[in-house]
């Protein structure tokens, strides 16, 4: 059971500010202990590199990692340090694959999976990393082991759209922040076995850096396995007034996940799948060039360039659409005579006698991406106090062509997967047919922010950002999707910073931000293949949000050779028009709508204590994510629905995936000056299911997941490591939503009939690897 109410408040308040008190109380300046001030650490004022402004200075809540915090547990995880550090961040593996989880920040996603409502921002050394077609984030795409730092921010209209509930900046190493080589081999269970190599050098003024990974997963369920291919270049020059630098990412993955699986299924296996194939793959390249300028001492110019191409294919096993005809009429039917049709309008034939069947669902999704942003930064005192202005513009861009389709073919008995060849089903009305759609789409941005001290403890800030966006879309099968969608807002920003002492200061702030509908979201992308469902609508409204933080934040060293920081931050998120991705009365089919408002709030509380040998951690978040708008929703597969399978969603029901408690903890300890250990663990409460908006059934159980890391320095350039991930074996879900478990013959438990399905985490595993350094 988790600490609510208002005891950890007043704890963490207690801790935060008591050292701080105490200063304060001392008697005189004479017989006070001399004040060490914390170092002046910057993070990102915009998406774009070299346009850093005082943390301290920031009136909203911001994290950051290094490529240390990053490989602390022995190799770089980007992911997992994000899980493991950040408060109000958690993951979930709703797709079951370990490269390919949802990111949740204060109940805010950013995801790999179409069909999820992206409310978090993410750049890739200034470039805008969302997906074009459906604003997604392909964390596979991403070298971590060239990543050099990451800045976690609040809700900011200065980056752009999905920024409701905060932006990831992801800045990369170079020649100049990285010299030397390093050589990874890593293995470990499931078969997983991996190589990372990096190499920095700088002669000048001229600087390269490179950066490759292999890696291959077999996976502990079934048909669960990752293949994993990235690669990371940057050539740099450096000059006395700029800075210019040219860098490539490149990617090729393929990721078999086996989704949830029906709990009766997993009682009896826990690695088992429920349909398949379930299969993601990607191929992309990005290319960035970058550049700064010192105009004069106090101006600059920020600039940058970029081209991005992802080509993504996705197989998906279903439950069958179409069963025979009770009619005797030797076809197959969508429903009581309707029969399912072919791509030439021809009734579907019971081709295999009664069954079982399967569909297949396909799509892919042909992307190249384009785009730029200038802008200018400067440092003129304002009204004789210290000021910084930046203000730019960007444009994104994109040409998308998108295909899906739904085969309907056999069921493999004992595995429960697709077996083609299958026939495509194309419905007259078009509740399942083929889509090929052209997507033209352009993003144009306008931003400022400003940041002025008042006084030497007083700095308040305003930004803006006025967002245009246009997409084009050009139906390639008919005309049932074709059309034009324009969207447009200024969001405004503004906040306080307040340092009470030198070691402590408060914040407040208030922030609009927005998103476009996705073309996704605009031609109701697979899963749903109903594209007819907004034939005759109007336009999706976009979804903007309002969010006001508070907080305060320490920074002081208790004793010599030791730093404590301790932050405190509250978060109040009003959505209007959200959207959401509903099912359809059709099986296995889902549609977008605006449903109204949501609400996201709640806390952070975090402890961090750095010394010589010892780094410790504790954070506890509280999140509350819920509707604010009642609406009615189709789930046919939730046993609580009526008769007619809806449910009843009213304003305080709790949007599924989003736990209310998170608690971390760590530490790390340098038993010798060669030998390091380590471990962290997060407890998170249950979450309702997807598909149980109207919070009818039981959550998820409360799980707690250790894990534990060493490491030994063999000599100056050798290194030993190794983990233990889930070390104490928990069997826990991190997903959860409802199958047709009795629509299917599954072998292992014949007669299934329970519809909740969860996603399950991994069992105990370990990893060893050496490194080389030279």
């Amino acid at each position: 059971m988790f600490l609510r109410g208002r005891v950890l408040p007043v704890l963490a308040i207690a801790l935060v500010l008591l050292p701080a008190a105490a200063t304060a109380e001392s008697p005189s300046a004479e017989e006070a202990a001399p004040v060490t001030l914390p170092e002046v650490e910057v993070v990102g004022a915009t998406p774009l590199l070299g346009s850093g402004v005082d943390r301290d200075k920031v009136p909203a809540q911001t994290h950051v990692l290094t490529d240390r915090d990053i490989s602390r547990d022995g190799y770089p995880q980007v992911l997992r340090a994000l899980n493991e550090d950040v408060p109000g961040v958690t993951l979930d593996a709703a797709a079951g694959n370990p490269f390919q989880p949802n990111l949740l920040y204060h109940g805010f996603l950013a995801s790999p999976l179409q069909g999820n409502p992206q409310g978090l921002a993410v750049y890739l050394n200034g470039a805008r990393f969302n997906q074009p077609f459906g604003d997604t984030v392909n964390w596979d795409l991403i070298p971590d082991l060239a990543v050099d730092r990451m800045d976690l921010v609040g809700s900011n209209p200065v980056f752009g759209l999905n920024a409701l509930g905060g932006a990831l900046s992801i800045r990369m190493k170079n020649g100049f922040t990285y010299q030397g080589g390093e050589i990874d081999l890593l293995g470990g269970s499931f078969a997983h076995y991996q190589g990372n190599l990096q190499y920095g050098v700088q002669s000048g003024s001229v600087a390269a850096y490179i950066a490759a990974t292999g890696l291959h997963e077999g996976g502990w369920r079934d048909l669960q396995s990752s293949n994993l291919g990235n690669f990371y270049s940057d050539l740099g020059w450096r000059g006395n007034r700029g800075e210019v630098h040219i860098n490539l990412t490149a990617a090729q993955t393929r990721l078999n996940g086996p989704g949830t699986s029906p709990v009766e299924l997993l009682a009896v296996d826990p690695g088992a799948q429920f349909t398949a194939p379930n299969l993601i793959t990607n191929k992309y390249v990005q290319v960035n060039l970058t550049g700064s300028y010192d105009i004069t001492d106090t101006t600059s110019l920020q600039g940058l360039a970029y081209y991005t191409y992802l080509l993504q294919k996705v197989y998906n096993g279903n439950v069958p659409s179409l069963s025979p005809c009770n009619d005797g009429s030797g076809f197959l039917c969508q429903a009581p005579a309707v029969f399912g049709t072919d791509r030439n309008g021809h009734p579907i034939p019971d081709f295999l006698n009664g069954g079982p069947y399967a569909d297949l669902d396909q799509q892919s999704t042909n992307t190249n991406g384009y785009g730029a942003a200038l802008q200018v930064t400067n440092r003129d005192e304002l009204f004789g106090r210290p000021n910084k202005f930046i203000a730019g513009f960007s444009f994104d861009g994109a040409q998308t062509l998108f295909s899906s389709s739904t085969q309907i073919g056999g069921l493999s008995l004992s595995d429960r997967v697709f077996a083609g060849p299958g026939i495509t089903i194309d419905q007259a009305g078009g509740s399942i047919a083929p889509v090929r759609v052209s997507v033209s789409d352009a993003y144009y941005g306008a931003f400022f922010t400003d940041t002025l001290d008042f006084t030497s403890q007083l700095s308040g800030n305003v930004a803006g950002r006025f967002n245009l966006a246009q997409i084009d879309l050009n139906d390639q099968l008919g005309s049932a999707l074709t059309g034009n969608h324009t969207y447009s807002r200024f969001n405004p920003a503004g906040g306080l910073t307040y340092k009470i002492l030198p070691s402590l200061t408060a914040y407040a702030s208030y922030a609009d931000a927005n998103r476009a509908p996705t073309p996704a979201e605009l031609t109701c992308a697979s899963p749903c293949s109903l594209a007819n469902f907004f034939t005759g609508d109007p336009n999706l409204k976009q979804v903007v949000s309002h969010t006001i933080e508070a907080g305060l934040r320490s920074q002081r060293q208790p004793f010599e050779g030791a730093a404590l920081t301790a932050n405190i931050a509250y978060f109040h998120s009003t959505l209007n028009n959200d959207i959401l991705f509903v099912n359809s009365s059709i099986q296995g089919r889902a549609f977008f709508q605006n449903i109204g408002t949501t609400l996201r709030q709640g806390m952070d509380v975090a402890v961090q204590l750095k010394t010589d040998r010892l780094l410790a951690w504790i954070a506890y978040s509280y999140i509350s994510a819920t509707f604010e708008t009642g609406f009615t929703a189709s789930s046919p597969n939730n046993p609580a629905a009526d008769a007619n399978g809806n449910i009843q969603i009213r304003p305080g029901n709790h949007l599924p995936g989003t736990p209310n408690n998170l608690l971390k903890l760590g530490a790390d300890y340098n038993v010798t000056d060669a030998w390091t250990i380590g471990g962290t663990g997060i407890a998170a409460s249950g979450q309702y299911l997807f598909a149980d908006e109207a919070n009818l059934t039981p959550k998820t159980p409360t799980y707690f997941v250790l894990n534990l890391h060493t490491s030994y320095q063999v000599n100056k350039n050798l290194q030993l490591f190794g983990q233990i991930e889930n070390a104490f074996n928990a069997k826990y879900y991190t997903f959860g939503t409802f199958s047709p478990t009795s629509s299917v013959f599954i072998a292992q438990v014949p007669g299934a009939t329970n519809p909740r399905s969860y996603s399950p985490a991994a069992p105990i595993a370990g990893t060893v690897g050496i490194r080389f350094t030279f």
